[in-house]
């Protein structure tokens, strides 16, 4: 009988592409991949820094496992694990805690996963943090959307931020390889590619190169497919990028732009790149050059320093703002950063007043920018999940649609108008013809 394994992630976009990575590593020793709420013979937990409370979350991942079976053998990798490994080692439980390089390399690390075995810790120094190793994931069944990690790490010095220390210098693959799994992707059938990484805009700067080149490359590839950045930051989010974007159908018509504050005070406190001025003109520029463009945005509340002034100077600049949604982000301390020896600390109440105001403030924007794009064209690709009788896509320019379940109609990109809204999501109408072509 194959051993099982089961895995947990936490944290973002490229934690799953890596831990899927590590996953087919598992199956190619000849084990089944299972669900961490079942009995596995090993459970790896991939975990992250930028997490509130990261210990007690990790305690409470490896106990559920242990629950599962108390005879597993528990692995737990990441960035917590990079940044707070003696930490990790005295959970109850835990054999082996593993650093950023060393995650890819478990079967030379531990040629066997045995529970009576001295535990275990293998975590290179910050410095040493200068592989690069390839990792995609799909977030969906049916192959229909890959997050493919081009990048790693991180050189800004944000102050509030430990990830350069869990992740080392910004790195990137070679432009070639990119590409070549890049195909790789394509032929295996999925139909969006997000671009994934640390600092994905940074990509090429210790190799010569730049974004904008490697995407060039990609969009030679032949194929029926669609290219979406992940995330970038205001001041590496070139004209080049916004002019290919506007004029290449195959790149996904979304940005999704760090802010973290609107207040130019905060901006210099937390060590940002670009001022509020900066950012404005940024997205004033996109909206008229890319029609319908969707902008998505991060922001942190209760950074210290950050008076009520200092917040609603934020809250007034985003509402202005043409942007489709945000993700609120509330201020937490973390070990080694500049920010937790600063002054005016916020009380937990209030962040989390201000992380309310603003999150009732992003369904603002998304409820308007959804309104606003009733009866445009769009170009959809659903996902093959019936989710109470129906299924549920993305546009190009990041709008969620559904439509009753179909199998047929799963991983296509679909090009129709948007009917109307039903709730929070926008619907469509397709008819019979429709249906029948799109299938053939």
């Amino acid at each position: 009988m194959s051993s099982k394994v089961a895995f947990h992630t936490l944290g973002c976009k490229l934690n799953f592409s890596e831990t899927s990575t590590i996953g087919n590593q598992f199956v190619k020793k000849g084990f089944d991949v299972v669900d961490f709420k079942g009995k596995a013979d090993v459970y790896v937990i991939n975990t992250c820094t930028v997490t509130e409370n990261a210990n007690r979350e990790c305690r409470q991942i490896v106990r559920r496992a242990l629950r599962n079976n108390p005879n597993s053998y528990i692995i737990v990798t990441g960035c917590y694990a990079q940044l707070s490994p003696d930490e990790i080692f005295q959970i109850d439980g835990v054999d082996a805690v593993l650093g950023n390089n060393e995650k890819f390399e478990i079967f030379s690390l531990i040629p066997e996963f045995k529970k009576d075995a001295p535990s275990c810790i293998h975590v290179s120094e910050t410095e040493a943090l200068d592989k690069f190793n390839f990792a995609y994931s799909s977030e969906s069944l049916g192959r229909t959307r890959a997050f493919f990690k081009i990048q790693d790490g991180c050189d800004y010095k944000c102050t509030f931020c430990t990830i350069p220390l869990a992740r080392g210098k910004s790195r990137s693959s070679d432009p070639a390889e990119v590409v070549a799994e890049f195909r790789k992707l394509i032929a295996s059938g999925y139909k969006e590619i997000i671009l994934t990484g640390v600092n994905v805009g940074d990509y090429g700067n210790n190799i010569g190169t730049d974004l904008y080149s490697l995407l060039k490359s990609m969009l030679d590839v032949e194929g029926d497919y669609r290219i979406r950045i992940s995330s970038i930051e205001p001041n590496l989010l070139t004209d080049k990028i916004i002019d290919l974007t506007a004029n290449n159908s195959k790149m996904a018509k979304h940005f999704h732009i760090p802010l973290q504050s609107g207040s130019n005070k905060m901006l210099k406190l937390m060590q940002r790149r670009y001022s509020v001025e900066d950012y404005n003109k940024l997205i004033s520029k996109l909206v008229s050059k890319i029609d319908g463009v969707g902008i998505g945005v991060d922001v942190i509340v209760g950074s210290p320093g950050e008076t009520e002034k200092d917040f609603f100077d934020t809250y007034n600049f985003i509402k202005e703002l043409p942007i489709s949604y945000l993700h609120v982000f509330t201020y937490s301390e973390r070990p080694n950063t500049k920010a937790i020896e600063m002054d005016g600390i916020v009380e937990i109440s209030e962040r989390k007043r201000r992380n309310n105001l603003l999150r009732i403030l992003s369904e603002k924007k998304r409820n308007m920018y959804y309104k606003k794009m009733i009866n445009k064209d769009v170009t959809i690709l659903f996902e093959d999940e019936n989710q109470e009788g129906n299924m549920l896509g993305w546009t190009s320019n990041y709008v969620r649609v559904k439509y009753p379940y179909d199998k047929k109609l799963t991983n296509n990109l679909i090009e129709n108008k948007i009917e109307g809204m039903d709730g929070n999501i926008c619907t469509i109408k397709l008819s019979t013809d429709q249906i029948t072509s799109i299938a053939g």
